[in-house]
């Protein structure tokens, strides 16, 4: 009969186990159970009951039965606290104010609440025809460029758990009004890396946009570069695009080095 030593030791050895495989979805984002029972030394049926545990708790997700396992909310909730006493506004805003000057366009910072986006920071064009600073505006995140880029980046059950109903509100003529245009266009925002608005959310505004993530990959904003439609029809949008994900890049790398 295993006396309490034993216990504790394999107890200890399950544990290990579990953080190393967290360690390896990090490193990874996305592990299938013989991946995982290779990586560990461990039989696959110890992976999967480890992996099973980990996606009860809400640190992994599974897309669909026997699919791979990608980071969880738990996992994205743990990474938002550690940089919970960082405020994203003042390490983006030298970020926001240079790319405005770069683009000479209005910029916004903005973040993902339910399934709207609030514009959280933003500055202005110097140019005399602009769009004004939208900080604290709230507006479908479906219906903006900043909202779409970080609805693409969520995990796909994630994002179905947000839209579960599938009703979507539409706000202009142009607006995506049904499910299936979403996915379509997420897909596409996927492909590119960056989502545009063409008068979507407000009548005579267009914008491009793209994620700001964690080390987890997760989405925690969005920066975009919002404009007149009348200079911008979206076959130009694409001379915005390197300098939006510089200042995306810098974004991150400015995040990461306060944690």
């Amino acid at each position: 009969m295993p006396n309490n030593g034993d216990r504790v030791e394999g107890a200890s050895s399950s544990v290990d186990n579990a953080l190393r495989l967290l360690e390896l979805i990090g490193e990874h984002q996305i592990i299938r159970v013989s991946e995982a029972a290779e990586l560990l030394g461990v039989a696959r049926s110890t992976a999967h009951r480890l992996l099973g545990a980990l996606r009860r708790r809400g640190f992994v997700l599974q897309d669909k039965p026997n699919g791979v396992y990608r980071p969880g909310p738990v996992l994205n909730e743990i990474g938002l606290a550690a940089i919970g006493r960082i405020d994203i506004r003042l390490v983006a805003r030298p970020v926001l104010e240079e790319l405005s000057e770069q683009t000479q366009e209005t910029v916004s910072l903005s973040l993902l609440e339910g399934r709207n986006v609030r514009f959280v920071d933003g500055v202005e064009s110097p140019r005399s025809v602009r769009v004004g600073n939208r900080t604290g505006l709230v507006l479908p995140a479906h219906c903006t460029a900043a909202g779409k880029a970080i609805l693409a980046a969520l995990p796909r059950i994630e994002l179905s758990r947000r839209y579960q109903d599938r009703d979507l509100i539409a706000r202009t003529p142009a607006s995506i009004a049904t499910w299936e245009q979403l996915e379509e266009e997420l897909d596409q925002v996927r492909r590119c890396g960056y989502a545009l608005n063409a008068e979507e959310g407000e009548e005579g505004i267009c914008a491009v946009a793209a994620a700001v993530r964690d080390l987890t990959d997760a989405p925690l904003a969005s920066l975009a570069v919002v404009l007149p439609a009348t200079r911008m029809a979206q076959a130009d949008a694409a001379t915005f695009v390197p300098l939006l994900m510089k200042a995306v890049e810098t974004v991150q790398r400015l995040l990461r080095a306060q944690l």
